[in-house]
């Protein structure tokens, strides 16, 4: 098995794919991450096809989706790689700003190392019930069935000038993936990948994957399906995640230093853009009011939210959206808070510390659905 000098922990993977031919266009098969499949959304997306990837990812069962992946091999829809492969991934995406954003990053098998060894590094809490319900489906499966996003320093691949061998959008973001085979090329594709990897999104699949792997104990169930990015590439991007709440909000005491605004999410992010990074703070978004908070300290914005007596929080990175919830009654106070930068999320990391759930929301979501990872390597 090919491995690469820089990085030993990365491997090719003989990837388990859908059939065009045989499902039609995969725009109607690829789903979002499970944890961001809403009811709605799964029910659109079974809609869109009887081959749509929620199914396996968020089943009616385990039960449901091990018959699922079973019968689709059976059936041709999913189709079996011969030889090991790495892919290379390209996204498309409206930025921020407006512009059009590419992101490049590369699929490949990913050892499975414990946090202590220090070679991948977390920075968000997870959650054991969330776990539990992944590991059912796991071990059900058999299968890789989402990647997790690394981070990676080093720098982002070369893209082939050849059509790619798939192609899918879902929600505004094209994903092109390239199939890169033989050890030459495996070898200088790998060899991009440098220094420790950071979870940027994806913990629970991680280490969900890591009590897999203390049941199992197989040299393939050693190994997760990841994408690594490039620290360096130019369309990694994260978005805040501000917060809803209802019922009141705590009384700010004389620890914050507070500042009456104009209440909209313009003038709100208008406000927080405008202050230095080196302490807290956040804009209290009520329907009639609004207020700059101020902390003292080098914590994240985030950080000392959550501390705060808080009731029913929600989340989006929208902060146009948190105002509609505000002033349509969804919620009865928002908190928008700053993206934090890769830079200060890295250091947390380093440190060995844990940031609050829903800190970081790197922008897009990597599509489920074009590549699967069994174990039986």
């Amino acid at each position: 098995m090919v491995t690469c000098a820089f990085v030993p922990h990365l491997k090719p993977f003989r990837a388990l794919r859908y059939d065009p031919g045989t499902v039609g266009p995969l725009d109607a098969v690829v789903s979002p991450p499970h944890d961001v499949v809403t009811p709605d959304r799964r029910e659109a997306l079974v809609t869109s096809s009887p081959y749509n990837a929620v199914r396996l990812l968020s089943p009616e069962s385990p039960e449901e989706a091990a018959r699922l992946i079973q019968a689709w091999q059976e059936e041709g829809a999913l189709v079996r790689e011969g030889e090991p492969a790495v892919w290379l991934l390209e996204e498309t995406f409206p930025g921020l700003d407006g512009g059009t954003r590419i992101r490049r990053g590369l699929v490949a098998r990913v050892e499975l190392l414990p946090y202590s060894a220090g070679q991948v590094l977390p920075h968000e809490r997870t959650f054991e019930r969330q776990k539990d319900a992944r590991l059912e489906l796991l071990r059900a499966v058999g299968t890789k069935l989402s990647p997790v996003f690394l981070v990676h320093e080093g720098s982002s691949p070369a893209i082939p000038l050849r059509e790619p061998d798939m192609e899918a959008t879902l929600d505004g973001v094209t994903s092109r993936l390239w199939r890169v085979a033989g050890d030459d090329v495996i070898v200088d594709a790998l060899g991009r990948v440098e220094g420790r990897f950071l979870i940027a999104d994806g913990h629970h699949r991680y280490e969900t994957a890591l009590a897999y792997h203390e049941e199992q104990g197989t040299e393939d169930s050693g190994y997760v399906l990841a994408t690594l990015v490039s620290s360096e590439d130019d369309g990694l991007e994260i978005l805040p995640t501000h917060r809803l709440i209802s019922g009141d909000p705590p009384d700010l005491d004389g620890s914050f230093r507070l500042t009456d605004i104009e209440p909209s999410a313009e003038a709100g992010t208008a406000a927080l853009a405008g202050l230095d990074r080196d302490h807290p703070a956040f804009v209290l978004l009520r329907r009639d009011s609004a207020q700059l908070v101020e902390a003292d300290g080098a914590e994240l914005d985030t950080a000392v939210i959550d501390r705060l007596p808080l009731d029913d929080v929600r989340y989006t990175p929208s902060a146009v959206a948190a105002e509609e919830a505000v002033r349509s009654g969804r919620a009865d106070a928002a908190f928008l808070v700053r993206a934090p930068a890769l830079e200060e999320v890295v250091a947390v990391a380093r440190a060995g510390e844990l940031l609050p759930e829903k800190t970081t929301y790197f922008f897009p979501k990597l599509t489920s659905g074009l590549v699967f990872s069994p174990f039986d390597e």
